[in-house]
């Protein structure tokens, strides 16, 4: 922005109408530095094939094609339509009356309205421009708050409870970067003691899947500051890098190297990663690239390839949680348990120490949870945008949305296609086999709007599920407690098995 002000005289900072965007950087940057010189192979003193530049009398040689790819992409960049940074479009849509801005620019610009006629100006800003408009934001006169890490430096952005905007934060992560630690410190601004009720945080992350990779560290790293700082792991730790990731990575390779990776052969994808997964004898490796180094490398691939991998390896990371969901062993450690109620049923005493007279006890709880079924409005839409098949249970008449999910792989490396089946309540995945052998058919959109319509009328406003607590001195009753219960996680819960166990030290 300021090198494209300093361009224009002062006089007409006032009424603007050049793009102010960075395309002309682009268009500059690939003017210089897109490689245009042609190179020429040759054989050194040991038959090696090697390339250099080609230079005729000292001066060296454009390649022509080269020079044509480059006129064509800067013809191409310069017919698009400009866009505006993430940080004018905010201020440009909800307007510098809603949006305060503690970034440290000395000067921006705004959208000014006057006679009808919308124009864009520039606005300095003086030194104290941060202080005032984190005031506004904090006394709740700005709704929206942006802030950068030039911007962010010792201030705090909570809902104070000393502040009169005691609302709930949505802070919004866009553009984390590289470093962790600068991204963690920028979201503790928002979430401090002394507060009325903590933010709720939302990475931002476009289509391009490598990006995720960034957003995994920042999850990890949050995940360990929640166990150092509040003694709980409420993210759980099962993102890029966890156990259930780290199992569907050997999978994918194990696919790859056996040549069931339709878009890459193993030859293609160790050319392409400069991973490599097999030996001097052509087997497998049994030490194979961790994740950290696979998710780095994918990120340098041609973004469609790229996304390609991510798809593939995301695939194979969902079918391995939901498997651990639908065992009861996925473990997303400590949870905040929040329902409708929560009422003690029962209430024993399984163990008394001897010499303490400490004791082990075992609760009954009764919790109630709100049904949350999907509306007819929602599933008509995901239907419509999936083109999705209705289907109709020609014994219970119950309704579902058939929709495509992840397939499993057997040991054997079979593939068992599998299909999801949308309900009110439910979200279940079946095999298509299995599916084929039910009774359940293909319905009309009539059909399957009077049964829906039908199912959510019948449907209870909350849901009774039963959970066993186990509270006080733990290590003596420890290796007695089921398996399942010291792994099974409140999801699971959610899913009303008959009885769930939890622990709780003294």
């Amino acid at each position: 922005m300021e090198r494209r002000l300093a361009e224009i005289p002062v006089s007409e900072w006032d009424d603007l109408s050049i793009d102010i965007t960075p395309r002309e950087n682009v268009l500059q940057y690939l003017a210089n530095g897109f490689p245009t010189q042609l190179y020429e192979r040759y054989a050194d003193d040991e038959g090696n094939i090697l390339s250099r530049p080609v230079v005729v009398d000292g001066q060296p040689v454009q390649s022509r094609e080269a020079v044509e790819i480059r006129d064509r992409l800067i013809e191409k960049l310069a017919s698009l339509p400009p866009v505006q940074t993430a940080l004018d479009q905010i201020l440009h849509h909800f307007g510098t009356e809603q949006v305060a801005e503690v970034t440290g620019r000395n000067r921006r610009i705004v959208k000014k309205v006057s006679d009808g006629q919308v124009r864009l100006s520039v606005e300095n800003r003086p030194g104290s421009a941060n202080l005032a408009e984190t005031q506004s934001f904090m006394d709740d006169k700005k709704r929206i708050l942006v802030f950068s890490d030039a911007g962010g430096t010792g201030r705090s952005y909570h809902a104070d409870l000393s502040a009169r905007n005691q609302r709930k934060r949505v802070h919004y992560m866009l553009e984390p970067g590289w470093k962790a630690d600068t991204a963690i410190q920028g979201l503790g601004r928002s979430n401090r003691t002394n507060q009325a009720q903590p933010p709720l945080f939302r990475p931002v992350a476009t289509n391009v899947k490598g990006e995720k990779r960034f957003l995994s560290t920042i999850a990890k790293r949050l995940d360990s500051l929640g166990a150092i700082t509040r003694g709980q792991r409420q993210t759980g730790g099962q993102g890029l890098e966890s156990p259930y990731a780290r199992a569907a990575l050997v999978e994918l390779y194990t696919r790859i190297f056996h040549g069931r990776v339709a878009f890459s052969s193993l030859g293609e994808f160790e050319n392409a990663t400069g991973l490599r997964l097999t030996s001097s004898d052509g087997s497998m490796l049994d030490e194979l690239p961790p994740i950290t180094t696979f998710l780095n490398r994918v990120l340098a691939l041609p973004i469609a390839l790229q996304n390609r991998f991510f798809e593939a390896f995301e695939e194979l990371l969902a079918v391995r949680v939901e498997a651990a969901i639908a065992t009861g062993t996925y473990d997303i450690g400590l949870e905040t348990l929040i329902a409708e109620s929560l009422a003690v049923t029962d209430r024993r005493t399984l163990h008394t120490h001897e010499r303490t007279g400490a004791t082990t006890s075992l609760l009954t709880i009764r919790r109630e949870d709100k049904n949350e079924p999907m509306s007819l409005e929602a599933v008509l839409a995901l239907a419509k945008s999936s083109g999705s098949p209705f289907l109709v249970n020609a014994s219970s008449h119950r309704t579902a949305l058939q929709v495509p999910t992840s397939s499993l792989t057997s040991e054997d490396g079979s593939i068992e296609e599998r299909v999801r089946l949308i309900r009110p309540l439910s979200r279940d995945a079946v095999s298509k086999a299995r599916l084929e052998a039910s009774h359940w058919r293909i319905a009309t959109e009539d059909e399957f709007t009077a049964l829906w319509l039908k199912e959510l009328a019948e449907i209870p406003p909350t849901k009774s599920s039963e959970f066993h607590l186990v509270t006080g001195l733990l290590l003596p009753v420890w290796k007695h407690l089921p398996r399942a219960g010291r792994t099974k996680s409140l999801d699971a819960m959610g899913h009303e098995r008959n009885s769930s166990w939890l622990s709780m030290p003294p």
